[in-house]
């Protein structure tokens, strides 16, 4: 079994750094939007723009720092992503006890937030890939996956309860405090960090390095179709969140604890799916999962528009929640394993950074027309539609018989 294989002492940190981190990103579920929401009673439109800013402003600045980050040890600014991080979260607090916190300090906080996320993962991609050997690629994305649906699962729920009994900063206050630890967990791994970029790579920034991620994904014949269908799965799953968010905590009147049990209990299928992934992968090949977990994994969402109050409404929410986790639970570590072996060491960071960057762009536009389109016809239809057009999206899934079958860079 995938999970009792030893990938060695460093990726063990590595792990654990991820694991604490994650675990207080999840305490903190949505806490932006939510602090918004329930300190400064904003709408849902004042949300999903907050939302959606956040991250198009967040994933701009970030474009210079693939190239930037490519030709430096990964394990520095991994640990300056997680400080700086820490720094942004603890000044909401801080406001805040001063009474002076607003929608523009929450959106400094999600920029700078934002940034340092697509800078740590697009490093932590590449010091992954240098860290472990290819052929244990698969598993270790395996346990960061399950990793991450676990703190998920028990994430929101202990936040919510904390909101409901601190107050709505206690979790934000957790989630600086888990970036801090950390940050304490990357340094404590040993030894001289491996390059991986070539030895003719450029010492300073040029422009011509920036679309090189894009370059590499847009050319490439088993990364193009994964891309493209990616980015827009992911934005028109993530465009209604807020919006979701909206329509429980207010028109339905659920509870906060409740709001994040019907997240929360839905990701033991993402566990579950982590689990399976590296299982089916041997069994049907990479291909095949790919297709049948990218294909169902569209097909649940529509049916977020139809919940309604009390006990049927949050069953339903689980429901729906459990089977697209499970799909995308088995999907992701797939995915991102199949990423990182068709791309040349020399440009793992500003591939995995152009990546991020489509991702959260796409998601911030489709967000901000989201919350347009709830202010002209509510959030039910919103969220409707999104679920709707996701049906058509397994389109654009590589289907073409030997596209996977392409040979991977060494």
């Amino acid at each position: 079994m995938s999970g009792r294989r030893s990938l060695g002492r460093d990726f063990g940190w590595l792990w654990a750094a991820y694991g604490v981190s994650t675990f207080g990103t999840r305490l903190a579920f949505d806490a932006l939007p939510l602090i918004a929401v329930v300190v400064l009673h904003a709408g849902a439109t004042e949300v999903a723009l907050l939302a959606a800013s956040g991250l198009a402003v967040g994933a701009l600045v970030a474009v210079p720092l693939g190239a930037w980050v490519e030709v430096r040890p990964k394990r520095p600014v991994m640990v300056a992503a997680d400080l700086l991080r820490c720094a942004a979260l603890l000044s909401i607090p801080a406001v805040f006890a001063l009474g002076t916190l607003g929608l523009g300090q929450l959106l400094v906080v999600s920029v700078v937030v934002a940034a340092a996320d697509i800078t740590f993962m697009a490093a932590s991609g590449a010091y992954l890939k240098s860290l472990v050997p290819r052929e244990d690629l698969l598993v270790a994305n395996g346990r960061f996956e399950a990793t991450m649906w676990t703190a998920t699962a028990l994430g929101p729920p202990l936040g919510g309860v904390a909101v409901g009994v601190l107050g709505p900063m206690t979790t934000v206050l957790a989630d600086a405090v888990s970036y801090l630890l950390s940050a304490l967990g990357l340094r404590a791994i040993g030894g001289k960090e491996r390059q991986q970029s070539s030895p003719a790579a450029p010492s300073g920034l040029r422009m011509s390095d920036l679309p090189a991620g894009w370059r590499h994904i847009l050319t490439h014949p088993a990364l193009r179709p994964l891309f493209l269908n990616t980015i827009l799965v992911n934005a028109l799953i993530m465009a209604p969140a807020p919006l979701l968010a909206v329509l429980m905590l207010g028109q339905l009147g659920f509870a906060p604890w409740q709001y994040g049990l019907a997240f929360a209990v839905p990701c033991l299928g993402g566990l579950l799916g982590s689990r399976l992934s590296r299982r089916l992968v041997a069994r049907h090949g990479r291909r095949k999962v790919l297709l049948a977990s990218g294909t169902l994994r569209a097909c649940w969402p529509v049916g977020l528009a139809f919940i309604g109050p009390g006990t049927p409404g949050l069953l339903l929410v689980m429901a729906v929640e459990f089977t697209l986790i499970t799909c995308i639970g088995v999907y992701n570590p797939v995915l991102a394993t199949t990423r990182l072996d068709q791309t040349p060491p020399d440009r793992t960071t500003r591939t995995l950074t152009a990546w991020s960057i489509t991702s959260k762009t796409t998601t911030a536009a489709m967000t901000a027309l989201w919350g347009l389109l709830a202010a002209l016809t509510g959030p039910r239809i919103a969220i409707a539609l999104a679920g709707v057009l996701l049906l058509a999206t397994p389109l654009l899934l590589p289907w073409h018989e030997r596209v996977l079958q392409h040979s991977a860079p060494k």
